[in-house]
């Protein structure tokens, strides 16, 4: 994930559905912790997020905000120089306005005029302090936020946001554990197994499919400049060098972890990890009547609710998170969904080629461009 200038934050508003003028919503975002530690273990902040408005406020668990513990992009770190830390979290896919509709209030946080919410966020294997070194980093979260109205719509708030100052010393970085490729399946039931079989060969086609058309199509096409926006050689090449490594992966050899039960995001991985795909949902069982004997089980979660194939699809988001792995050119989170990747491209061409559902929407291409 990266954060936006003001003027792409202003730009960005242009598909943001502007609240309603009667009310007065507001937020404020700050973040407290220790002045220094001696070792980056010890790297704990909290972010405090207040209902500063007249209304309350039903906000989405957006894996890259402060609402979220998985450790995602969520800070920008800067030491005095300027400089960042090394990112050495999760990428995860994620549809608003899909989680929005989901019937779980698990991926929503409400708030009361008033009220807050304090997140504890463990950065010690999120960021990497080794090249940066020793010294004082400001710590800002990231302040946009996703809002849900009574009919399910999303819109927009930026919180006000303070920032935090940690002077940072001693061991600068820990190893995090290796996931264990134990299984090609791990937790994943008989019925998610035969979903999964059907995703993989799909999103293999997929990623066949993407680089026999940019091989075919070296020059502007509607397919192209839809997605990644006005076509440029080396963004091109850029582009195309992505889907050669994907299409060279071999999905089958991937291990799927199914024991995720978020339902609000699609799936993640750590882009150093390769070929590791943490999938996410839950099953739920009901008793259809007070006096029926079936049990019924059913699963939710924005993955394993998706279509095999097109928009947001499963086999979709295969090649979503294949293009986060650092092997295949470590693609990053800067927009989610069709609407605001056509326009990032539209506004922000050299950035778009390195946007994860940029690439997952080029794929899938549905509705079809030629």
């Amino acid at each position: 994930m990266r954060f936006l200038s003001l003027l792409q934050v202003a730009l960005v508003g242009t598909f943001v559905a502007v609240l309603p003028v009667s009310a007065s919503p507001g937020l404020k975002l700050s973040i407290s912790g220790p002045d220094s530690v001696n070792r980056v273990d010890n790297l704990k902040l909290v972010t405090t997020l207040v209902n500063t408005g007249d209304e309350t406020l039903k906000l989405l668990n957006d894996p890259r905000g402060p609402l979220y513990t998985l450790p995602t992009d969520t800070f920008v770190i800067t030491d005095a120089k300027g400089a960042r830390p090394a990112f050495t979290g999760v990428r995860a896919k994620y549809v608003p306005d899909r989680a929005a509709a989901l019937n779980d209030e698990t991926v929503f946080t409400v708030l009361a005029p008033g009220q807050s919410v304090s997140i504890t966020h463990d950065l010690s294997t999120t960021y990497n302090f080794t090249l940066t070194g020793e010294g004082a980093y400001t710590f800002e979260a990231r302040n946009f936020f996703h809002i849900v109205d009574s009919n399910r719509a999303v819109t927009g708030l930026h919180a006000t946001v303070d920032t935090h100052v940690t002077n940072i010393g001693g061991k600068l970085a820990i190893p995090r554990p290796t996931l264990q490729r134990r299984a090609y399946f791990i937790g994943c039931s008989d019925e998610r197994q035969a979903l999964l079989n059907v995703a993989i060969i799909d999103a293999q086609q997929y990623a066949s499919d993407a680089v026999s058309y940019l091989n075919a199509h070296t020059s502007t096409t509607q397919r192209y400049t839809t997605w990644f926006g006005i076509f440029r050689t080396s963004r091109y090449n850029t582009v195309r060098g992505h889907f050669t490594s994907i299409s060279s992966n071999t999905f089958s050899t991937y291990t799927f972890d199914c024991t995720c039960t978020d339902t609000g995001i699609y799936a993640f991985v750590y882009p150093d990890q390769f070929g590791t795909v943490t999938l996410c949902g839950r099953f739920i069982s009901v008793i259809p009547s007070v006096y029926g004997s079936l049990l019924h089980i059913f699963s939710i979660g924005a993955f394993w609710n998706a279509p095999a194939t097109g928009t947001n699809s499963k086999a979709g988001t295969i090649i979503h998170e294949s293009s986060h792995f650092t092997a295949n050119g470590g693609t990053g989170d800067l927009v989610y969904g069709q609407s605001g990747c056509k326009l990032w491209a539209l506004l922000f061409s050299n950035s778009a080629v390195e946007n994860a559902d940029s690439h997952e929407y080029f794929a899938e291409n549905t509705p079809a461009l030629s």
